[in-house]
């Protein structure tokens, strides 16, 4: 199996960050997940790029993940978040450009999974506004995953994973336990892996006037000096697996059952 994902920060994995600043994310757990059940591993590669909108995505990253040798064999696309973001954003825009994504899939013979982004707009200002255009474009993708006869994975719709438990500082992108969910998500829509668990800390986040403060302080008025300077938090970067990787099934302990 070869296994590519492409997509903004959500599949690149920001958020579920390790402690050498490297960051994992759901779409590495997935890639761990497939290799768990093969002997032989799998190869992965990994070309998302955090404050992508969703067009460069199903261009630039698209031409580069299926130009990847040999060809892959499965692909997870997500993206739009990012346009979300934007007040002017044009759902059926998106929605097209996805379709084109994923006609080309299929002409290539790629079996395409299809994700839904989780919902923080509860957590956002302005997030009602978000929340009505993310959750048309979610139609969206639904109808043409039905149409094209793909898999989509709907963590927009996953109620549990709104919990504060799973997001991180920002309230924009999950932390491990969002994008370990996600995985076993994307695991039991492939068939792979054991039942989604739930997390629950009983910690709702704090919401005093001065931790409201500083969340607007390190988080909100950055994010808006970028978008004021015409900036993208994933300028200068490139995919973190831009060519094949192997993952190797994990090892098994000594004296371990060779048939567990």
């Amino acid at each position: 199996m070869r296994y590519v994902a492409i997509g903004d920060s959500f599949t690149e994995g920001v958020g579920d960050e390790q402690p050498d600043g490297t960051t994992r994310g759901w779409a590495d757990r997935v890639a761990a997940g497939l290799a768990a059940t093969r002997p032989e591993g799998v190869r992965y590669a990994n070309l998302a790029i955090r404050g992508r909108l969703l067009e460069p995505v199903v261009t630039e990253q698209l031409d580069a993940a299926l130009a990847l040798d040999p060809a892959p064999t499965l692909m997870t696309l997500n993206g739009g978040g990012n346009d979300m973001l934007r007040p002017r954003a044009d759902v059926e825009r998106l929605a097209a450009l996805t379709e084109r994504a994923v006609q080309r899939c299929t002409d290539a013979g790629v079996r395409l999974v299809l994700l839904s982004g989780a919902d923080p707009s509860s957590q956002l200002p302005f997030g009602r506004a978000v929340h009505a255009r993310a959750e048309l474009l979610t139609t969206r993708v639904a109808e043409i995953a039905a149409a094209h006869g793909v898999e989509l994975v709907d963590v927009f719709h996953d109620t549990e994973i709104r919990r504060p438990e799973y997001w991180s500082p920002d309230r924009l992108h999950l932390n491990a336990e969002g994008h370990r969910r996600v995985a076993a998500l994307v695991l039991a829509a492939l068939g792979e892996g054991a039942a989604v668990q739930e997390v629950r800390t009983d910690s709702p986040r704090n919401r005093r006037l001065t931790a409201e403060l500083r969340y607007y302080r390190e988080h909100v008025l950055p994010w808006i000096g970028r978008r004021l300077r015409g900036r993208s938090s994933g300028d200068g970067r490139t995919g973190k697996y831009v060519g094949w990787v192997p993952v190797p099934p994990p090892r098994q302990e000594a004296g371990a059952d060779s048939r567990a």
